[in-house]
């Protein structure tokens, strides 16, 4: 029989050795392992950061801050604001230990004091003073960055202390024009750009064999060298290339999963300072971070990338490519239409999806009754053009 003494002890000892465990599965969680230097800002970011496309849910930004992210992405368009409105909430009383920004789209006719407007309406939502960096979003129309208005909107949103820094975010066919002119001209601070290892040559040389198409914008990543050489910060978005994670399940090892080696691709090759990507759940986000602090490619993720790559390549429309571009009589706008196609189907988010497609003005609306299909052919990676803008008109219009 156990005396009171004895269960005591032994419940101190159990509660000590729970506690101990507790300890300890915590210790081995996934954590952010490096913070890397974003250019000349001086930020301190982790290199596997958040982005709020795909989430507005409070619990878990908390998450993935309590497992070391301390650098958060969003913009006024995701989820109509909620997904800024869920980062203030989870983050409120923490604004010292993070990185912010957010994001607008100021075109090229737009005035500084719209922008002024749309940023005091993020800071609201997130419910901060200022922002560490604000991007002009989604840019691939040289004249937005032309536009001196957004020049002098950041000026005084700098000196009134809103903004920290400003940058450019985009993905589209027009991108290394728009670097260009940014880089040139000294207009950002910080660049987010989509790229992932299918826009690396040194990876698509591989794979000629295979496909016999080279890189997508293969003059991307020499702009990206020369931005970091001038001090700017470069932050790489989409390098899941539309992020078919289950396709890949049956492939993958313990500890070697085809995120993480998309993620060490991307960190290895001297383009990026740190990476954003959607997480959508807690389980994501473990997955994610089991990659910081790797920036080096490990035997087997080649493989995995490969195969990824072959069963993708004609179903993933590649950011920047707009090969198909004047192939539709009817102006349909293919790659933007694949787009919100791919958001729908590869991505899970019918909603912005829906709110996308409905930007453009229903661009595919003519693929419903079209007879030529002239865009056949068009793609050099060969994704059924025609049918695909059919589906999105289906789904979206």
């Amino acid at each position: 029989m156990v005396g009171r003494r004895e269960f005591m002890a032994l419940g101190a000892g159990t509660a000590l050795g729970m506690s101990a465990m507790a300890h300890s599965q915590e210790e081995t969680a996934p954590r952010i392992r490096r913070y890397a230097t974003l250019g000349r800002t001086g930020l301190k970011v982790s290199d596997i950061s958040f982005g709020s496309a795909s989430t507005s849910d409070a619990a878990l930004v908390r998450h993935a801050f309590e497992r070391g992210v301390n650098f958060f992405d969003t913009a006024e368009s995701y989820h109509g604001g909620f997904a800024e409105e869920a980062i203030g909430e989870a983050l409120q009383g923490r604004r010292d230990k993070v990185v912010l920004s957010s994001k607008t789209r100021a075109g090229a006719r737009e005035t500084r004091a719209g922008m002024m407007r749309a940023l005091e309406r993020s800071l609201k939502r997130l419910g901060t003073d200022y922002l560490d960096i604000y991007f002009n979003h989604a840019v691939d129309d040289v004249e937005r960055m032309q536009n001196e208005e957004w020049w002098a909107f950041t000026e005084l949103a700098k000196k009134q202390g809103k903004i920290r820094f400003r940058g450019m975010s985009g993905h589209g066919s027009d991108l290394v024009e728009c670097l260009d002119y940014v880089i040139d001209k000294d207009l950002a601070d910080v660049i987010l750009v989509a790229y992932n290892f299918a826009q690396d040559p040194s990876f698509t040389d591989r794979l000629r064999h295979t496909f016999h198409w080279a890189a997508i914008q293969s003059d991307l990543p020499p702009r990206l060298k020369k931005a970091r050489e001038k001090g700017i910060g470069v932050l790489a978005m989409k390098t899941l290339m539309g992020a078919r994670l289950n396709d890949m399940r049956p492939y993958e090892r313990p500890g070697s999963t085809f995120s993480n080696a998309a993620f060490r691709w991307v960190l290895s090759g001297g383009y990026a300072d740190a990476l954003l990507v959607s997480m959508t759940s807690k389980a994501e986000v473990d997955e994610y971070l089991r990659a910081s602090g790797d920036a080096a490619v490990r035997q087997g993720d080649v493989q995995l990338l490969e195969r990824y790559a072959q069963m993708q390549a004609s179903s993933y429309c590649q950011s920047g490519c707009n090969a198909c571009a004047g192939s539709c009589p009817e102006d349909v706008a293919i790659a933007e239409v694949l787009r919100t196609r791919m958001y729908a189907v590869d991505y899970g988010r019918p909603e912005l999806a829906r709110s996308e497609y409905a930007a453009l003005g229903a661009p595919a609306a003519a693929c419903l009754a079209c007879a030529h299909q002239s865009c056949l052919g068009a793609c050099p990676a060969r994704i059924p053009i025609a049918s695909f803008t059919r589906e999105a008109a289906q789904r979206l219009g």
